[in-house]
């Protein structure tokens, strides 16, 4: 057990690297309930994400999310999160879950934005989240949900939810796998934890969701991006939605100058020559463009590699070299995910 944005979490249950394993190849379970979960309505609830948020809930139909960043002023990213779009009702159109690190500044930073507007912010540590995830998440998890969410569960897609007004299934997750992310009330997580163990889910910590979810090149908060970095130099460019152009998003005037000016850096995956040894966050990366740094990294079960995420010069490509324990490592830079759904994406030379 370590602690974690103020919580005690398991780092593994015995064996890291297996939990890794059993994730890519089988079925694993996490519990996340240390996410912050927020439920937003009013009248006012879509018009004040989109503006608090730089991609756009206008996209959402009812049962769909999508991801997002949280930007300050100067463009840099408060929090990224995922938000969903409950129903047509105002009453609950909108459930937002943020970091578990971040959540006191996240809550004042949503309360500050919601003055004047019609919206209510409701954080619910009622709930609790857990993450099944695998390529036989599915399966095993379709005997345990309520009857009525079976059927749409089994056909439910990547970045859409559904829900019976007591669970919550979304087909999300943070491991490069397919499965659910599911939402219950705290009362029953006990019977719930024993019955996806009973079902042949394995029981996966902190350690193992890391190394998933480099391999799947996610970024981290606080390391991959973070209040002075902006998506565009984060590998999120893609998470803005610049159109339509007079939507007035917090931080959108800075994140069109420096689209306009060319982003100075970018995040690149990394792989390490095989025996260089481990790559981790804070090395200095050697490029022909320039030096960069690395802002996570690891050993990569599933490659049997070191691989890494770091924010280098933009036109740095091709070989470079890892400064490890004062020698320099040759690695090449690629572009993540390194890993997902079983499969190897990048190997030497691509």
């Amino acid at each position: 057990m370590v602690p974690f944005g103020g919580w005690d979490m398991p780092l593994h249950y015995g064996s890291q690297l297996d939990e890794h394993h059993t994730v890519r190849r089988d079925a694993g379970m996490f519990d996340v309930s240390h996410m912050t979960v927020v439920d937003i309505a009013g009248a006012g609830a879509g018009a004040y994400l989109r503006h608090l948020l730089a991609n756009d809930v206008a996209r959402l139909a009812s049962g769909q999310a999508l991801y997002s960043c949280m930007l300050n002023e100067r463009g840099g990213v408060v929090d990224d999160l995922i938000v969903y779009r409950r129903g047509a009702d105002a009453a609950t159109p909108y459930r937002l879950v943020v970091n578990a690190a971040t959540r006191d500044k996240d809550l004042r930073w949503l309360a500050a934005q919601a003055a004047g507007q019609s919206v209510t912010l409701a954080p619910r540590p009622d709930l609790v989240l857990l993450a099944l995830q695998g390529p036989k998440a599915r399966a095993l998890a379709a005997a345990l949900l309520p009857q009525a969410l079976r059927e749409p569960a089994a056909a439910l897609r990547p970045f859409h939810a559904v829900e019976d007004g007591t669970v919550f299934v979304a087909g999300t997750g943070y491991t490069g796998e397919d499965g659910f992310e599911v939402m219950i009330p705290a009362t029953d997580a006990v019977r719930w934890w024993e019955a996806l163990r009973a079902a042949g889910f394995a029981p996966c910590g902190l350690g193992a969701r890391d190394t998933l979810r480099l391999e799947a090149g996610m970024n981290l908060y606080g390391q991959d991006m973070d209040e002075d970095s902006s998506p565009l130099v984060s590998g999120l460019a893609w998470t803005v939605a610049w159109e339509p152009a007079d939507r007035d998003f917090v931080g959108r005037q800075a994140l069109e100058r420096e689209r306009a000016a060319g982003p100075a850096a970018r995040l690149a995956g990394l792989l390490l020559a095989a025996g260089g040894g481990v790559m981790r966050r804070g090395q200095r990366v050697v490029t022909a463009a320039g030096e960069g740094i690395i802002t996570s990294g690891g050993f990569g079960p599933t490659l049997n590699r070191s691989v890494a995420l770091a924010r280098v010069p933009a036109a740095a490509q091709g070989v470079c070299q890892v400064d490890i324990r004062g020698a320099l490592r040759p690695a090449r830079l690629v572009r993540p995910p390194f890993a997902r759904q079983g499969r190897v994406l990048v190997v030497d030379g691509n």
